[in-house]
């Protein structure tokens, strides 16, 4: 029988890095749009509130969004992500001071932006932040056994 506080310890492990990733990959993706669009400003005193706000609207709206599309229009799934992004800018921009978004253009724009990078840091920043294999255990280590 496994250890129960190795496995539970184990998958704390894995949500809280899955957390971290997350954080991360909408923290670049809101510096990649401010880096790359001229109406998109990141201010220093409120970014990591924005960044907070962005994250958790964007993990709540996505499965939303998916549920409400894949009822009543099945054709926009494709969509979710961008349409997410650039909810989840509204109100990272309206109920913070970290972000500045000027112009319809810069929206459109940002929204992609902030949607790939983000797509693409969840995908790779795993790969640098768990350096160890995947296992098929859920990552619980057998208990050894004595030689």
């Amino acid at each position: 029988m496994p250890d129960v506080t190795r496995v539970y310890r184990g998958r704390m492990v894995r949500l809280l890095l899955r957390a971290v990733v997350f954080l991360a990959s909408a923290a670049l993706g809101l510096l990649a749009a401010s880096a790359l669009l001229d109406g998109f400003e990141v201010h220093p005193s409120g970014f990591v509130v924005a960044v907070l706000v962005f994250a958790l609207a964007q993990s709540v709206l996505a499965p939303f969004i998916a549920k409400m599309a894949n009822r009543y229009a099945p054709a926009f799934l494709g969509g979710i992500g961008l349409l997410s992004a650039f909810v989840a800018l509204l109100l990272a921009s309206t109920l913070t001071d970290g972000l500045t978004i000027e112009g319809v253009s810069t929206w459109v724009l940002a929204s992609l932006v902030v949607w790939l990078v983000t797509a693409l840091a969840t995908f790779f920043l795993p790969f640098l932040v768990l350096r160890e294999k995947r296992r098929g255990d859920g990552g619980a280590r057998p208990a050894a056994q004595p030689a």
